[in-house]
């Protein structure tokens, strides 16, 4: 039976580790062994190994072949130079004492290359955390160096706006400063020339106020009293306006009608916006033409007032006969189905 040292993998997927065991060469890799030597991990830097020297050195005596990965394991912790010192005593080239006086010297070399290689590492490790430390203090000085510069930079502005709005309040208050000394400079007599118009104004004669209303009342009486002629005219272009409109053809009223339906169904919305404008454009009238409206309707009803009572009359009369009128154009309208 071939027995081997050799590696059994451990571990879970890339973190493994590896145990140094001696087994059957015809054994599996991670299957059935003789004996556990001790633990191989290769993640750490540098790797990390733990041996049973004395099991080793035995197994290798009793003919135990390692692998290569484990005879590089058992050169680096010396157990092969001891097998090969212990070898040299047995044939006679030196004696046990010195062959562990070479192996004393040896391993304190492989110490003091294992620590320097460690403080290497560490070394090499603080020099990069420094380095990249350096590097972020160059890009954060740079980044509060631009901040300082924009910084400066609104602050001139700043300062550049504020110049400008304090020179154009003072130029606001000079300008002001010469129309206040004219104003006050102003002559003693332009003032009391200004106190007299106010007060001539405030003290208009009495005559020209009563020869104001005088006028208006002369109007008032003039329409109030228009010959007859007139009244009569115009009431004879009423009665042709009425007659004119009764013996309109159906045409025509029918039109009127499908107007009056037409407004009558108009969306309120349209409504609302017509009756806004009308009272926008009411509320815009100047005060002049409101009083004017005022004056011509309270002359309207004066002069409906001083009307005689056979005008009246007159007018009742016409406004029966054009009823009838219309009356008859309806009736002259139907068909004579309508009439049986």
């Amino acid at each position: 039976m071939a027995v081997k040292i050799r590696l059994a993998r451990k571990g879970r997927k890339r973190v493994a580790f590896y145990h140094i065991v001696v087994a059957d060469s015809r054994a599996p890799r991670d299957g059935r062994f003789i004996e556990k030597l001790g633990v191989y991990s290769p993640i750490t830097d540098p790797a990390t190994i733990e041996l049973d020297f004395d099991k080793a050195l035995g197994w290798l005596q009793k003919g135990a072949q390692p692998t290569d990965t484990c005879r590089a394991i058992l050169s680096y912790k010396g157990v092969m130079l001891k097998k090969h010192l212990l070898d040299g005593v047995r044939k006679g080239a030196f004696d046990e004492a010195e062959a562990e006086r070479r192996f004393q010297i040896w391993l304190k070399e492989k110490e003091n290359k294992i620590e320097a290689k460690i403080s290497g590492i560490v070394k090499s490790k603080e020099d990069d955390r420094n380095q990249r430390l350096e590097a972020e203090k160059k890009i954060n000085e740079e980044r509060a160096e631009m901040l300082a510069k924009k910084r400066m930079v609104e602050a001139e502005a700043e300062a550049g706006a504020a110049a400008a709005e304090e020179a154009e309040e003072v130029k606001e208050e000079a300008a002001e400063k010469p129309a206040e000394t004219a104003e006050a400079e102003k002559p003693a007599e332009e003032k009391k020339e200004e106190k007299e118009e106010v007060k001539a104004e405030d003290e208009k004669p009495a005559e020209e106020k009563k020869e104001e209303k005088k006028e208006e009342k002369e109007e008032v009486k003039a329409e109030a009293e228009k010959p007859a002629e007139e009244k009569k005219e115009e009431k004879k272009e009423e009665k042709e306006e009425v007659k004119a409109e009764a013996e309109k053809p159906a045409e025509e009223k029918k039109e009127e009608k499908e107007e009056v339906k037409a407004e009558a169904e108009k969306p309120a919305e349209e409504k609302k916006e017509e009756k806004k404008e009308e009272v926008k454009a009411e509320a815009e009238k100047p005060a002049e033409e409101k009083k004017e409206e005022k004056k011509e309707e309270k002359e309207e009803v004066k002069a409906e007032a001083e009307k005689p009572a056979e005008e009246k009359k007159e007018e009742k009369a016409d406004s029966s006969k054009a009823g009838e009128a219309g009356d008859e154009g309806k009736e002259a309208e139907k068909g004579p189905e309508d009439k049986d």
